[in-house]
């Protein structure tokens, strides 16, 4: 026996024990999960350690909680550019399309490249590590959920089990990042795989909690925030919360969009394109100078912030500077995420939202400290998604089950708000930039798959459209073709005749067959998925189109009742692997 076929055989077997027992899946699982916790501690350690050489911080001390940084301090910020771009250069990552488990479980089943998620795990590092106003997040799900694909991968599990698997891996990894089973699990639900799938409960689970267990056996602490509130959230707080969902939602979305025109506008700059992380960390040295609370995830400056308190207007610049130093970091190039940023806006969003109901009252309305948690979900959720998952963190981070509601409630508004007028997470938006029309992690690979080609009858016959009804009429009998592709002197496409159509009374039996033709301007091309497939019928009212190539030559034929019958059988087979048929 070779040595591959003995390579072979285990997996082979452990393949089988997936696809018939759940339990072989959840042990699976759990092992993902142990995995991604262990390379979540890892990533932290790697940023924390470069902070740590490069501004020679204390120990236990976050760059964000720092009460000044001179301007030898913060020159290392353009060098952190420099770093990032000769680390981008090395990897050729301009040469490659980065995909995240959001897109990888959108497009294309769940599979990532091991590569391409070391070469962002790396730049997020590097970028967090020099200071960049950007979380680790991003990296931290991209491992937990390439170590889940290439798994899945290895075990040519089904795409719906490779999907639930990638989503458990990037939930893993957030989990342990916060100490946060529940959260981890939400994230994998509400971000990664799109749906709350039952099939998936038990092994999302599994891998959440290994994950948690291992990260804090390697010494990570659980994120816990002191809960100082004074006042219980009441009923009537929830229309008031509501309302700071929806200054959240608009606050998001500015956000998102000023991070991509900051993008943009970097680009048009008539430098090389390697300059821009160098120029952004000079961009960011005024900020910073100010402030170091805007550098870096910002865990030490949210925690700082909420138990010192602070006035309004110093609540408000503290959060335009952290805004400002977020899309100049991420719009000059660093690689990151919003995720805590987010966070930590939320919650002087909430301060100040607490302080002006007050302001106009005269008297307390709300808690501050409930507002700022508030805040921080209904933020988050307007910027990273998931209502649920931006509740489960406050709970598991306060233990403040009364708030809950409170929290919940204003999540929805946020999250009803940014789908309703905009349609985008962070994530997402940046792969509309980039050309996707993807808008969550639901599956829809299947569909682009389904396309023209892989659909289309081939057509090898095609009538010229010069030749008269009544030759046409003994070239094609009643009864003998249901339709004729027609195509001119140049042999391009020129409509379709419905054979019973050059039979009709009152016809010109010497005029061209073309005459009586239709749907010359509507056809297929052969590269359109499904979804276009099903518009351009609708458009048209045809029955069947003609495939052209791009010299409008016809190349084949598809009919409508073809095109839907596939589409339901794909669409029948997704829900089944939705809702567990193993």
């Amino acid at each position: 026996m070779s040595l591959r076929r003995r390579l072979f055989l285990p997996l082979a077997w452990m393949r089988r024990q997936i696809r018939a027992s759940e339990f072989a899946l959840i042990a699976l699982a759990v092992a993902i999960g142990s995995a991604a916790g262990l390379g979540t501690v890892i990533v932290a350690a790697l940023a924390r350690t470069v902070q740590h050489w490069m501004f020679a911080l204390p120990v236990g001390q976050r760059l964000s909680e720092t009460a000044a940084l001179g301007w030898p301090q913060l020159a290392i910020l353009p060098l952190g550019g420099a770093v990032l771009a000769i680390f981008s250069w090395g990897v050729r990552s301009r040469q490659r399309r980065m995909v995240d488990a959001v897109e990888a479980n959108a497009l294309h089943g769940g599979r990532m490249s091991v590569s391409d998620s070391l070469v962002v795990s790396g730049q997020t590092v590097i970028s967090n590590g020099f200071g960049a106003s950007v979380g680790l997040e991003a990296a931290y799900a991209q491992i937990g959920s390439v170590i889940a694909s290439v798994s899945g991968a290895a075990l040519h599990l089904r795409r719906s089990d490779l999907r639930n698997l990638v989503g458990a891996g990037a939930g893993a990894s957030i989990a342990a990042a916060f100490g946060a089973p529940l959260t981890g699990a939400f994230y994998a639900f509400e971000i990664v795989i799109g749906a709350y799938t039952p099939s998936a409960i038990a092994p999302i689970a599994a891998a959440a909690i290994s994950a948690v267990f291992v990260s804090q056996l390697f010494g990570a602490q659980p994120y816990v925030i002191d809960s100082f509130a004074t006042l219980p959230p009441e009923s009537h707080h929830y229309l008031l919360y509501a309302g700071l969902g929806g200054v959240c939602a608009l606050l998001g979305i500015a956000l998102m969009r000023l991070v991509a025109l900051a993008e943009q506008g970097s680009r048009k700059i008539p430098l090389p394109d390697w300059t821009r992380p160098i120029l952004g960390g000079a961009l960011l040295m005024p900020i910073a100078y100010w402030s170091p609370q805007v550098l870096s995830s910002g865990h030490g400056a949210l925690h700082m912030d909420i138990a010192v308190g602070a006035s309004l207007g110093f609540v408000a610049l503290v959060f335009l500077a952290k805004a400002s130093a977020s899309i100049v970091s991420l719009g000059f190039g660093y690689r990151g995420g919003l995720f805590f940023a987010s966070l930590f806006l939320g919650t002087l969003v909430g301060h100040l939202f607490a302080g002006m109901l007050d302001l106009i009252a005269g008297y307390p309305v709300v808690d501050s400290h409930n507002a700022a948690m508030v805040g921080m979900a209904a933020l988050a959720v307007a910027v990273v998604g998931g209502p649920m998952t931006m509740a489960m963190l406050v709970l598991e981070a306060t233990q403040d089950f009364a708030l809950t509601g409170a929290v919940l409630a204003a999540a929805l508004v946020s999250s009803t708000i940014v789908r309703e007028t905009f349609g985008y997470s962070f994530s997402t938006w940046r792969l509309h930039l980039r050309g996707e029309t993807i808008k969550s992690a639901r599956d829809i690979g299947w569909i682009r798959s389904l396309t023209v080609d892989t659909m289309m009858r081939r057509e090898t016959r095609a009538t010229d459209s010069a030749i008269s009804i009544e030759d046409f009429r003994h070239r094609f009998p009643l009864g003998a073709t249901s339709r004729v592709v027609l195509v001119d002197a140049d042999l391009r496409y020129a409509g379709i005749v419905q054979t019973p159509a050059a039979y009709a009374e009152g016809l010109d039996a010497a005029a061209p067959i073309g005459t009586v033709a239709i749907n010359g301007d509507a056809a297929l091309a052969g590269d359109m998925d499904i979804a276009g497939v099903m518009k351009r019928f609708d458009a048209s009212g045809a029955d069947e189109l003609a495939v052209l190539d791009a010299d409008r030559h016809v190349v084949g034929i598809l009919s409508e009742s073809y095109v839907r019958r596939r589409y339901a059988e794909e669409l029948e087979k997704a829900q089944s692997d939705l809702f567990g048929e193993r």
